[in-house]
C-alpha cells in the first residue's frame, strides 16, 4: 500500500530548504525534519517529555555521529505509538539526542520546533521517496508488516 505524506518545504533564509512532515507521537501532533542523509531516526531529548508520560530513559550503548559533530551521547526510550500517516509504529525503540541547537536556530527564524529527524532507517524500511515537485513523501507499507 502506497501512503502519501504531505511534505512541508521550509525555506531557511538564503541557505536552502528543510523538508518537514507532520506526525503524531502518542496521539500528540509533532513535526519531523526529513533528512535522507541521517542514518537513523532520532528524537529531541529535550522535548520528548511533551509526548511521553513517565518516560523511562536509558543510555544508548553507541555514540551517535552527525549533526555537526563526530560523536554525541545519546539515550533510548520506548515510544508507545508513532503515527506517520497511516503507518503506526508501536513500542518504537527511539534514539534521543540533543536537538536544541536546531530548535534554537528555528526559533530565531520564527519556525516551529521539531520533535526529531526522520532518517534513512525508516525511509529505507518503507521505501521512502521524497518528491519535492509534488511536495510529498511516499512510503510503502507491505501487507501484514506489523
Amino acid at each position: 500500500m502506497k501512503i502519501k505524506i504531505p511534505l512541508i518545504i521550509v525555506a531557511i533564509e538564503d541557505e536552502g530548504f528543510h523538508p518537514h512532515i507532520h506526525i503524531e507521537i502518542n496521539s500528540i501532533p509533532a513535526i519531523l525534519l526529513v533528512d535522507t542523509g541521517a542514518s537513523k531516526t532520532v528524537f529531541d531529548s529535550h522535548s520528548i517529555n511533551d509526548y511521553i508520560n513517565d518516560i523511562q530513559i536509558t543510555m544508548h550503548d553507541k555514540l551517535t555521529t552527525g549533526l555537526g559533530t563526530n560523536s554525541m551521547i545519546s539515550h533510548k526510550a520506548i515510544i508507545s505509538k508513532i503515527a506517520i500517516g497511516e503507518i503506526e509504529l508501536l513500542s518504537y525503540d527511539a534514539v534521543l539526542i540533543d536537538l536544541s541547537h536546531v530548535n534554537e536556530s528555528y526559533e530565531c527564524l520564527g519556525l516551529p520546533k521539531i520533535a526529531g529527524v526522520l532518517g534513512s532507517d525508516l525511509l529505507m524500511q518503507f521505501k521512502g521517496v521524497v518528491d519535492f515537485n509534488k511536495k510529498e513523501l511516499m512510503l510503502t507499507l507491505k501487507a501484514n508488516s506489523f
